[in-house]
């Protein structure tokens, strides 16, 4: 059942206050969070007020929306007016932003009740939150496990009981890679659809804000809280925004009669765990008993996906990260330290950023300095452009395209080293930012060491009906959803 949805039936009937959960809320991720380390920040002052008016449009007779009173957790690199913003880097330890972002305020505006921002890889670079500055998290399925990333503290705060609902980005699968590590839904909106006005920018092309949930129907209902056009972000898209939870069909045998489903071939090739496809297969096989037609679908660039973003991620990043220098905001080593401005500028950014993101600077920076733009970034956009094109003709077929999430589950914290094995498990999601389009990852199972599966749904641009339609009849007629870890 929708975790909003009965937090609103709560309120409504006046069972509980909105305060009575927000401190419900905040003492769960209290007594959870020395286990997970979910949060940078847990913020109960700011959530007991939000909760505080809540309450009082109740006792004055005022109708609420379906996020009044909801408690979310929101990932700390979506600024937030007055609450420190990290980004879980030592750049930005102690940044409190002067402005909020597009999607934290419009949430704020529905009576969304904030208890805390939550850890992740630093600059939402990495796919296990241990490129944070400050702590990895735990995988509440398994402590000495990663929960993905680089939104691993959302993820883990849903799946862990901290927060019902989060926010997290999603760069080349830093949503859908956490979600499907940890038991739970994720998803990543077309690209536009969600204003970046206040996210901290990693890829500016890529980057996308998206919701976590335990189901779709709570997904579907925090994106049309965020969704819509943003004057602030040039490039939010004016289109209209549907009531997303119109598209979750009920008591039907047979929901999925008309649609067509393809399975991108490239995906269960060399590298894939054999459980996680036995999972994904089983989960085609549930799909076609809904009335899915299913087709095999070749999207023959996709392997090539890594590689271009690889590339172009960087050159964004180089650019993006440029204006950390020590000057107009973040850490600033002391000149005591640094006796000139160049020395400054070294000691600073030597300090306030970690390997991977330091890593990726200098690839992007070498990338697109003369003599190698051509070579690199320039045919990387073209390889770009050729994905797309697959996804286009894959589209002409089929309704939505189904995949693994992730080449494998969770793995030990410390267990990967190499950055080459950490950038493969992006494998399947990151062809999907590239060409800007929707994608969710929903449960679809357990390997021998009960650790969660993900079952990939890709849709055409502005067809995040389908993935809801799609993705909720799957969760309806089976019970991985429901499943959840014993902390």
């Amino acid at each position: 059942m929708s975790a909003i949805r009965e937090l609103h039936r709560q309120l409504t009937s006046k069972e509980r206050s909105a305060v009575e959960i927000a401190q419900a809320q905040l003492d769960q991720a209290q007594a959870v969070e020395p286990k997970l380390k979910s949060f940078v920040s847990l913020t109960a002052e700011k959530a007991l007020a939000q909760a505080q008016a809540v309450d009082a449009k109740i006792a004055a007779g005022e109708d609420i929306g379906q996020l009044a009173g909801i408690p979310i957790a929101i990932k700390d690199n979506l600024c937030t007016k007055g609450i420190r913003t990290t980004c879980s880097s030592k750049m930005l330890e102690n940044f409190v932003p002067p402005y909020e972002s597009t999607v934290t305020g419009r949430l704020d505006e529905a009576g969304a009740v904030f208890i805390g921002k939550t850890n992740l890889d630093e600059f939402a670079m990495g796919g296990s939150t241990e490129n944070s500055a400050f702590q990895t998290t735990c995988n509440p399925w398994d402590i000495t496990r990663v929960p993905g990333g680089s939104s691993g503290g959302s993820a883990a705060a849903v799946a862990g009981g901290q927060s019902p609902v989060s926010l997290g980005s999603d760069t080349g699968g830093s949503i859908r890679q956490p979600a499907s590590f940890c038991g739970i839904v994720g998803m990543k909106p077309t690209y536009g659809l969600v204003s970046r006005f206040g996210l901290v920018a990693f890829a500016s092309s890529l980057d996308q804000i998206g919701p976590f949930g335990r189901t779709v129907e709570d997904t579907a209902i925090l994106l049309e809280a965020i969704a819509g056009h943003d004057p602030k972000d040039a490039t939010s898209l004016k289109v209209k925004i549907p009531n997303y939870t119109q598209f979750l069909k009920k008591d039907t045998k047979q929901p999925l009669k008309g649609r067509t489903i393809g399975i991108i071939k490239e995906t269960f090739g060399e590298g894939l765990d054999t459980q996680v496809g036995d999972a994904v297969n089983a989960a085609i096989e549930q799909l076609k008993s809904l009335g899915a037609a299913v087709k095999t679908i070749s999207c023959s660039k996709f392997d090539y996906g890594v590689s271009a973003y690889y590339i172009i991620a960087p050159c964004e990043a180089s650019a993006n990260l440029a204006r950390y220098d020590g000057v107009r905001y973040g850490l600033r080593v002391q000149e005591s330290e640094a006796p000139n401005l160049l020395s400054m500028y070294n000691k600073t950014r030597a300090e306030g950023f970690g390997d991977e993101v330091k890593r990726r600077i200098m690839i992007g920076t070498y990338a697109l300095s003369a003599g190698y733009y051509d070579a690199f970034y320039l045919k990387a956009q073209k390889v770009r452009t050729l994905i797309k094109q697959d996804f286009d003709n894959a589209f002409k077929e089929v309704d939505v395209l189904v995949s693994p999430t992730v080449p494998t589950t969770a793995f030990k914290a410390g267990e990967k080293d190499d950055p080459l094995s950490m950038y493969l498990l992006d494998l399947m999601t990151i062809p999907v930012n590239m060409a800007g389009l929707p994608g969710m990852s929903v449960p679809c199972g357990f390997d021998t060491d009960g650790m969660p599966i993900g079952l990939q749904l890709v849709s055409n641009v502005l067809r995040e009906d389908l993935l809801f339609e799609v993705g909720h009849a799957y969760e309806q007629s089976t019970n991985w959803h429901q499943q959840q870890p014993k902390l």
